[in-house]
Protein backbone atom coordinates (compact mmCIF):
# COMPACT_ATOMS: atom_id res chain seq x y z
CA UNK A 1 0.00 0.00 0.00
CA UNK A 2 1.15 3.28 -1.14
CA UNK A 3 0.64 6.76 0.58
CA UNK A 4 0.54 10.15 -1.57
CA UNK A 5 -0.70 13.54 -0.73
CA UNK A 6 -1.96 14.24 -3.84
CA UNK A 7 -4.13 11.23 -5.29
CA UNK A 8 -5.36 10.99 -8.52
CA UNK A 9 -6.42 8.36 -10.97
CA UNK A 10 -6.15 8.59 -14.65
CA UNK A 11 -9.59 9.31 -16.67
CA UNK A 12 -11.08 10.18 -13.25
CA UNK A 13 -12.19 14.25 -12.29
CA UNK A 14 -13.61 15.20 -9.27
CA UNK A 15 -14.72 18.40 -7.74
CA UNK A 16 -16.87 19.52 -4.59
CA UNK A 17 -18.28 22.94 -3.69
CA UNK A 18 -20.53 24.48 -0.87
CA UNK A 19 -24.12 24.23 -1.90
CA UNK A 20 -25.63 26.23 1.69
CA UNK A 21 -26.94 22.01 2.78
CA UNK A 22 -24.99 22.36 5.85
CA UNK A 23 -25.72 25.54 8.47
CA UNK A 24 -21.98 25.32 8.53
CA UNK A 25 -20.88 26.50 4.97
CA UNK A 26 -18.41 23.75 4.59
CA UNK A 27 -18.40 21.82 1.39
CA UNK A 28 -21.25 19.61 0.60
CA UNK A 29 -21.75 18.33 -2.44
CA UNK A 30 -19.24 16.54 -4.29
CA UNK A 31 -18.92 15.29 -8.23
CA UNK A 32 -16.50 11.90 -9.62
CA UNK A 33 -16.98 11.78 -13.69
CA UNK A 34 -14.70 9.31 -15.55
CA UNK A 35 -13.99 10.66 -18.93
CA UNK A 36 -14.85 7.68 -20.82
CA UNK A 37 -17.54 4.89 -19.86
CA UNK A 38 -16.53 2.69 -17.17
CA UNK A 39 -17.61 -0.10 -15.74
CA UNK A 40 -19.21 -0.15 -12.57
CA UNK A 41 -20.71 -2.06 -9.95
CA UNK A 42 -22.51 -1.56 -6.61
CA UNK A 43 -23.40 -2.69 -3.20
CA UNK A 44 -26.69 -1.19 -1.41
CA UNK A 45 -28.69 -1.09 2.41
CA UNK A 46 -30.54 -4.58 2.69
CA UNK A 47 -32.60 -2.22 5.15
CA UNK A 48 -36.04 -2.68 4.01
CA UNK A 49 -36.56 1.32 4.38
CA UNK A 50 -34.14 2.83 1.36
CA UNK A 51 -33.45 6.18 0.41
CA UNK A 52 -34.48 7.48 -3.35
CA UNK A 53 -30.73 7.80 -4.03
CA UNK A 54 -30.48 4.14 -3.11
CA UNK A 55 -33.72 3.26 -5.53
CA UNK A 56 -32.34 5.20 -8.39
CA UNK A 57 -29.10 3.90 -8.35
CA UNK A 58 -29.55 0.42 -7.74
CA UNK A 59 -31.36 0.74 -10.76
CA UNK A 60 -29.03 2.54 -12.97
CA UNK A 61 -25.92 -0.09 -11.88
CA UNK A 62 -28.11 -2.80 -13.90
CA UNK A 63 -26.53 -1.39 -17.17
CA UNK A 64 -23.23 -1.94 -15.46
CA UNK A 65 -21.73 1.39 -17.03
CA UNK A 66 -21.45 4.42 -14.94
CA UNK A 67 -20.06 7.61 -15.74
CA UNK A 68 -20.47 10.23 -12.96
CA UNK A 69 -21.52 10.21 -9.07
CA UNK A 70 -23.16 13.49 -7.59
CA UNK A 71 -22.95 12.99 -3.58
CA UNK A 72 -24.59 15.33 -1.09
CA UNK A 73 -24.68 15.78 2.65
CA UNK A 74 -27.12 17.52 5.38
CA UNK A 75 -30.40 15.09 3.29
CA UNK A 76 -30.81 11.35 3.21
CA UNK A 77 -33.58 11.94 1.25
CA UNK A 78 -35.08 8.62 2.70
CA UNK A 79 -38.47 8.65 3.61
CA UNK A 80 -39.44 11.48 0.94
CA UNK A 81 -42.29 9.14 -1.12
CA UNK A 82 -42.39 10.07 -4.82
CA UNK A 83 -40.80 13.43 -4.60
CA UNK A 84 -37.97 12.06 -3.01
CA UNK A 85 -37.18 10.00 -6.29
CA UNK A 86 -38.23 12.64 -8.54
CA UNK A 87 -35.66 15.10 -6.56
CA UNK A 88 -33.21 12.32 -7.24
CA UNK A 89 -33.91 11.69 -10.53
CA UNK A 90 -33.67 15.52 -11.50
CA UNK A 91 -29.99 15.74 -9.49
CA UNK A 92 -28.90 12.94 -11.69
CA UNK A 93 -30.56 14.26 -14.88
CA UNK A 94 -29.28 17.76 -14.45
CA UNK A 95 -25.82 16.63 -14.25
CA UNK A 96 -25.84 14.17 -17.16
CA UNK A 97 -27.17 17.29 -19.20
CA UNK A 98 -24.22 19.42 -17.61
CA UNK A 99 -21.81 17.01 -18.44
CA UNK A 100 -22.90 16.02 -21.76
CA UNK A 101 -23.40 12.52 -20.67
CA UNK A 102 -26.48 9.99 -20.73
CA UNK A 103 -28.57 10.31 -17.36
CA UNK A 104 -28.81 6.33 -17.17
CA UNK A 105 -24.94 6.63 -16.33
CA UNK A 106 -25.30 9.17 -13.61
CA UNK A 107 -25.76 7.85 -10.07
CA UNK A 108 -26.87 9.79 -6.85
CA UNK A 109 -25.69 9.29 -2.81
CA UNK A 110 -26.95 11.21 -0.27
CA UNK A 111 -26.21 10.98 3.53
CA UNK A 112 -28.20 13.46 6.32
CA UNK A 113 -31.20 13.60 7.61
CA UNK A 114 -34.08 11.33 7.34
CA UNK A 115 -37.25 12.66 6.13
CA UNK A 116 -36.23 15.87 5.00
CA UNK A 117 -36.92 16.79 1.65
CA UNK A 118 -33.77 17.76 -0.91
CA UNK A 119 -33.36 21.57 -1.30
CA UNK A 120 -33.34 20.58 -4.69
CA UNK A 121 -32.88 24.44 -6.28
CA UNK A 122 -29.49 25.38 -3.91
CA UNK A 123 -28.14 21.87 -5.45
CA UNK A 124 -29.43 22.83 -9.16
CA UNK A 125 -27.97 26.03 -8.76
CA UNK A 126 -24.29 24.63 -7.36
CA UNK A 127 -24.20 22.28 -10.25
CA UNK A 128 -22.21 24.70 -13.05
CA UNK A 129 -19.90 25.47 -10.51
CA UNK A 130 -18.94 21.68 -9.44
CA UNK A 131 -18.34 20.86 -13.20
CA UNK A 132 -16.38 23.44 -13.83
CA UNK A 133 -13.94 22.89 -10.67
CA UNK A 134 -13.71 19.27 -11.76
CA UNK A 135 -10.00 18.40 -11.83
CA UNK A 136 -7.65 15.27 -11.70
CA UNK A 137 -6.53 16.44 -8.21
CA UNK A 138 -9.95 16.99 -6.88
CA UNK A 139 -10.44 14.10 -4.75
CA UNK A 140 -9.08 15.70 -1.28
CA UNK A 141 -12.47 17.76 -1.51
CA UNK A 142 -14.21 15.04 -2.56
CA UNK A 143 -13.79 13.10 0.56
CA UNK A 144 -13.97 16.40 2.95
CA UNK A 145 -17.87 17.33 1.29
CA UNK A 146 -18.79 13.86 2.17
CA UNK A 147 -18.16 14.51 5.99
CA UNK A 148 -21.21 14.70 8.15
CA UNK A 149 -20.26 13.49 11.76
CA UNK A 150 -16.87 12.29 10.77
CA UNK A 151 -13.88 13.82 12.03
CA UNK A 152 -11.54 12.63 9.27
CA UNK A 153 -11.75 12.28 5.87
CA UNK A 154 -11.08 8.64 4.78
CA UNK A 155 -8.80 7.57 1.34
CA UNK A 156 -6.64 4.91 0.57
CA UNK A 157 -4.59 4.43 -2.41
CA UNK A 158 -3.09 1.63 -4.32
CA UNK A 159 -0.85 1.13 -7.09
CA UNK A 160 -0.13 -2.24 -9.12
CA UNK A 161 0.35 -3.99 -12.01
CA UNK A 162 -2.26 -5.94 -14.80
CA UNK A 163 -0.82 -7.38 -17.99
CA UNK A 164 2.46 -5.40 -17.77
CA UNK A 165 0.56 -1.87 -17.02
CA UNK A 166 0.93 -0.28 -14.23
CA UNK A 167 -2.96 0.59 -12.58
CA UNK A 168 -4.20 2.90 -9.63
CA UNK A 169 -6.91 2.26 -7.10
CA UNK A 170 -8.59 4.85 -5.28
CA UNK A 171 -11.32 4.65 -2.44
CA UNK A 172 -13.26 7.24 -0.52
CA UNK A 173 -15.69 6.84 2.15
CA UNK A 174 -17.25 8.34 4.62
CA UNK A 175 -19.31 7.06 8.06
CA UNK A 176 -18.83 7.49 11.35
CA UNK A 177 -22.24 6.77 13.57
CA UNK A 178 -25.46 4.68 12.43
CA UNK A 179 -22.88 2.16 11.15
CA UNK A 180 -24.04 -1.71 10.73
CA UNK A 181 -23.55 -2.47 6.76
CA UNK A 182 -25.25 -5.71 5.76
CA UNK A 183 -24.54 -5.49 2.20
CA UNK A 184 -22.97 1.89 7.66
CA UNK A 185 -24.66 6.30 7.32
CA UNK A 186 -21.73 4.64 5.31
CA UNK A 187 -20.73 5.94 1.35
CA UNK A 188 -17.97 4.92 -0.56
CA UNK A 189 -16.61 5.15 -4.37
CA UNK A 190 -13.35 3.34 -5.35
CA UNK A 191 -11.75 4.32 -8.45
CA UNK A 192 -9.54 2.47 -10.85
CA UNK A 193 -8.00 3.12 -14.18
CA UNK A 194 -7.79 -1.07 -14.60
CA UNK A 195 -9.48 -2.64 -17.87
CA UNK A 196 -11.51 -5.27 -16.03
CA UNK A 197 -14.81 -6.57 -17.69
CA UNK A 198 -17.99 -6.63 -15.60
CA UNK A 199 -18.01 -10.67 -14.96
CA UNK A 200 -15.19 -10.44 -13.47
CA UNK A 201 -15.57 -7.29 -11.63
CA UNK A 202 -19.17 -8.14 -9.83
CA UNK A 203 -17.63 -11.42 -8.13
CA UNK A 204 -14.17 -9.89 -6.62
CA UNK A 205 -15.80 -6.46 -5.61
CA UNK A 206 -19.18 -8.33 -3.72
CA UNK A 207 -16.36 -10.53 -1.83
CA UNK A 208 -14.23 -7.47 -1.11
CA UNK A 209 -17.04 -5.62 0.17
CA UNK A 210 -18.38 -8.85 2.44
CA UNK A 211 -14.38 -8.86 4.22
CA UNK A 212 -14.57 -5.49 4.87
CA UNK A 213 -17.45 -3.18 5.17
CA UNK A 214 -19.50 -5.95 5.81
CA UNK A 215 -17.17 -6.38 8.71
CA UNK A 216 -17.25 -3.59 10.85
CA UNK A 217 -19.98 -1.83 13.64
CA UNK A 218 -20.11 1.13 15.33
CA UNK A 219 -23.52 1.12 16.83
CA UNK A 220 -25.13 -1.86 15.34
CA UNK A 221 -27.67 0.58 13.03
CA UNK A 222 -27.81 -0.12 9.31
CA UNK A 223 -28.28 3.04 7.48
CA UNK A 224 -31.02 3.78 4.93
CA UNK A 225 -28.85 5.05 2.50
CA UNK A 226 -25.52 2.83 2.78
CA UNK A 227 -23.44 2.35 -0.80
CA UNK A 228 -20.87 1.12 -2.36
CA UNK A 229 -19.67 2.26 -5.65
CA UNK A 230 -16.51 0.94 -7.67
CA UNK A 231 -16.46 2.55 -11.18
CA UNK A 232 -13.00 1.02 -13.23
CA UNK A 233 -12.49 3.34 -16.79
CA UNK A 234 -9.88 0.93 -18.62
CA UNK A 235 -7.48 3.34 -19.21
CA UNK A 236 -4.22 1.62 -17.64
CA UNK A 237 -3.53 0.11 -20.73
CA UNK A 238 -4.02 -3.52 -20.04
CA UNK A 239 -6.55 -5.72 -22.25
CA UNK A 240 -7.12 -8.34 -20.51
CA UNK A 241 -6.62 -10.19 -17.43
CA UNK A 242 -5.21 -13.64 -16.28
CA UNK A 243 -5.15 -14.81 -12.58
CA UNK A 244 -2.40 -13.50 -11.39
CA UNK A 245 -3.67 -10.14 -12.86
CA UNK A 246 -6.87 -10.84 -10.95
CA UNK A 247 -5.07 -12.06 -7.53
CA UNK A 248 -2.95 -8.52 -7.98
CA UNK A 249 -6.54 -6.24 -8.46
CA UNK A 250 -8.02 -8.21 -5.65
CA UNK A 251 -5.46 -7.95 -3.10
CA UNK A 252 -5.34 -4.09 -4.02
CA UNK A 253 -9.10 -3.72 -3.81
CA UNK A 254 -9.26 -5.83 -0.40
CA UNK A 255 -6.53 -3.66 0.95
CA UNK A 256 -8.13 -0.26 -0.15
CA UNK A 257 -11.60 -1.21 1.38
CA UNK A 258 -9.90 -2.84 4.81
CA UNK A 259 -8.73 0.64 5.18
CA UNK A 260 -11.42 2.44 4.47
CA UNK A 261 -13.39 -0.07 7.24
CA UNK A 262 -10.85 0.32 9.90
CA UNK A 263 -10.86 3.93 9.49
CA UNK A 264 -14.84 4.43 9.75
CA UNK A 265 -14.47 2.14 12.79
CA UNK A 266 -12.07 4.25 14.28
CA UNK A 267 -14.03 7.23 13.82
CA UNK A 268 -16.89 5.60 15.23
CA UNK A 269 -18.96 8.53 16.70
CA UNK A 270 -17.50 9.37 20.03
CA UNK A 271 -15.26 6.35 19.77
CA UNK A 272 -11.65 6.52 21.61
CA UNK A 273 -10.74 3.03 21.18
CA UNK A 274 -10.82 0.46 17.80
CA UNK A 275 -11.53 -3.13 18.52
CA UNK A 276 -11.15 -6.12 16.36
CA UNK A 277 -13.62 -9.14 17.63
CA UNK A 278 -11.95 -12.67 16.70
CA UNK A 279 -14.02 -15.55 16.90
CA UNK A 280 -12.53 -19.03 16.42
CA UNK A 281 -13.53 -22.66 16.86
CA UNK A 282 -16.78 -22.51 15.65
CA UNK A 283 -19.45 -25.42 14.81
CA UNK A 284 -20.14 -23.47 11.65
CA UNK A 285 -19.30 -19.80 9.61
CA UNK A 286 -22.91 -18.24 10.66
CA UNK A 287 -22.18 -19.00 14.31
CA UNK A 288 -18.50 -17.58 13.85
CA UNK A 289 -19.91 -13.64 12.14
CA UNK A 290 -22.77 -14.01 14.80
CA UNK A 291 -20.88 -14.48 17.65
CA UNK A 292 -18.42 -11.44 16.81
CA UNK A 293 -21.13 -9.06 15.68
CA UNK A 294 -23.00 -10.09 19.15
CA UNK A 295 -19.97 -9.20 21.10
CA UNK A 296 -18.93 -6.35 18.48
CA UNK A 297 -22.92 -4.87 19.30
CA UNK A 298 -22.79 -5.04 22.57
CA UNK A 299 -23.32 -1.83 24.49
CA UNK A 300 -22.34 -3.67 27.88
CA UNK A 301 -18.98 -4.80 25.64
CA UNK A 302 -18.15 -1.17 24.25
CA UNK A 303 -19.07 0.61 27.30
CA UNK A 304 -16.26 -1.90 29.47
CA UNK A 305 -14.02 -1.58 26.39
CA UNK A 306 -14.45 2.42 26.85
CA UNK A 307 -13.75 2.51 30.77
CA UNK A 308 -10.85 -0.11 30.46
CA UNK A 309 -12.66 -2.78 32.58
CA UNK A 310 -11.66 -6.85 30.98
CA UNK A 311 -15.60 -7.50 32.51
CA UNK A 312 -15.43 -10.74 30.07
CA UNK A 313 -18.53 -11.71 32.24
CA UNK A 314 -20.20 -9.39 29.49
CA UNK A 315 -18.70 -11.28 26.32
CA UNK A 316 -19.78 -14.26 27.95
CA UNK A 317 -23.45 -12.92 28.04
CA UNK A 318 -23.08 -11.98 24.39
CA UNK A 319 -22.11 -14.70 23.30
CA UNK A 320 -24.89 -17.17 24.65
CA UNK A 321 -27.72 -15.06 23.76
CA UNK A 322 -26.32 -14.40 20.23
CA UNK A 323 -27.93 -18.74 19.65
CA UNK A 324 -25.03 -20.12 18.49
CA UNK A 325 -23.86 -23.82 19.28
CA UNK A 326 -21.93 -23.04 22.63
CA UNK A 327 -20.68 -24.85 25.93
CA UNK A 328 -19.58 -22.09 28.29
CA UNK A 329 -17.34 -24.79 29.90
CA UNK A 330 -15.45 -24.65 26.51
CA UNK A 331 -14.98 -21.02 26.12
CA UNK A 332 -11.65 -19.37 26.23
CA UNK A 333 -11.10 -15.33 25.99
CA UNK A 334 -7.91 -13.56 25.54
CA UNK A 335 -7.47 -9.29 25.67
CA UNK A 336 -4.74 -9.05 22.94
CA UNK A 337 -2.75 -12.08 24.24
CA UNK A 338 -3.42 -12.19 27.49
CA UNK A 339 -5.91 -15.29 28.84
CA UNK A 340 -8.83 -14.10 31.08
CA UNK A 341 -11.01 -17.01 30.79
CA UNK A 342 -10.39 -20.20 30.07
CA UNK A 343 -12.72 -22.99 29.96
CA UNK A 344 -15.41 -20.79 30.89
CA UNK A 345 -13.88 -19.51 34.15
CA UNK A 346 -11.60 -16.49 34.94
CA UNK A 347 -7.90 -17.60 34.55
CA UNK A 348 -7.13 -14.89 37.74
CA UNK A 349 -6.91 -11.38 38.79
CA UNK A 350 -2.99 -11.45 37.56
CA UNK A 351 -4.21 -11.42 33.99
CA UNK A 352 -7.18 -9.64 34.53
CA UNK A 353 -5.02 -6.52 35.52
CA UNK A 354 -2.26 -7.14 32.70
CA UNK A 355 -5.36 -7.18 30.66
CA UNK A 356 -6.56 -4.05 31.73
CA UNK A 357 -3.77 -2.13 31.31
CA UNK A 358 -3.55 -3.37 27.71
CA UNK A 359 -7.27 -1.97 27.40
CA UNK A 360 -5.29 1.41 27.78
CA UNK A 361 -4.31 1.57 23.91
CA UNK A 362 -6.39 2.83 21.63
CA UNK A 363 -6.57 -0.57 19.52
CA UNK A 364 -6.89 -3.88 21.14
CA UNK A 365 -7.97 -7.01 20.22
CA UNK A 366 -10.26 -9.82 22.17
CA UNK A 367 -9.91 -12.91 20.91
CA UNK A 368 -12.87 -15.74 21.61
CA UNK A 369 -12.15 -19.78 21.22
CA UNK A 370 -15.32 -21.60 21.31
CA UNK A 371 -14.26 -25.44 21.10
CA UNK A 372 -16.69 -26.20 18.67
CA UNK A 373 -15.23 -26.99 15.72
CA UNK A 374 -13.11 -25.30 12.91
CA UNK A 375 -14.69 -21.72 11.54
CA UNK A 376 -13.47 -17.99 12.63
CA UNK A 377 -14.48 -14.30 11.63
CA UNK A 378 -13.64 -11.47 12.51
CA UNK A 379 -15.52 -7.67 13.74
CA UNK A 380 -14.18 -4.61 13.50
CA UNK A 381 -15.82 -2.34 16.17
CA UNK A 382 -14.92 0.52 18.40
CA UNK A 383 -15.79 1.70 22.13
CA UNK A 384 -19.16 3.28 23.27
CA UNK A 385 -18.60 7.34 24.70
CA UNK A 386 -20.49 9.82 26.29
CA UNK A 387 -18.94 11.80 23.45
CA UNK A 388 -21.90 9.49 21.28
CA UNK A 389 -24.95 10.19 23.12
CA UNK A 390 -23.94 14.10 22.91
CA UNK A 391 -23.37 13.51 18.94
CA UNK A 392 -26.47 11.72 18.36
CA UNK A 393 -28.55 13.64 20.90
CA UNK A 394 -28.10 16.92 18.93
CA UNK A 395 -27.89 15.55 15.59
CA UNK A 396 -30.65 17.57 14.16
CA UNK A 397 -30.92 20.32 17.37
Amino acid sequence: MKKYNNYSVPGFLASAVSAGLNKDGHLDLSLILSQKEAVGAGVFTTNQVKAAPVLLSQERIKNRFLRAVIANTGYANACTGIQGLNDAIETADTVAKGLGIRPEETVVASTGVIGAYLPLDRIKKAIPNLIKNLSPHGFQSVAEALMTTDSFPKMSYFEGNAGGYPFHLLGLAKGAGMIMPNMATMLSFLLTDIYIDSQTLWPVFRSAADRTFNRITVDGETSTNDMVLIMANGVAGNTNLDRSDIREFERGLTDVMLELAHMIAKDGEGATKVVIIEVDGAATKHDAHTAARAVGNSNLVKTAIFGQDPNWGRIMAAIGRSGIKMEENKVCIWIDGTKIVDGGVMTSEKEEREAAEKMKKEQLTITIQLNQGRWKDRIVTCDLTYDYIRINAGYRT
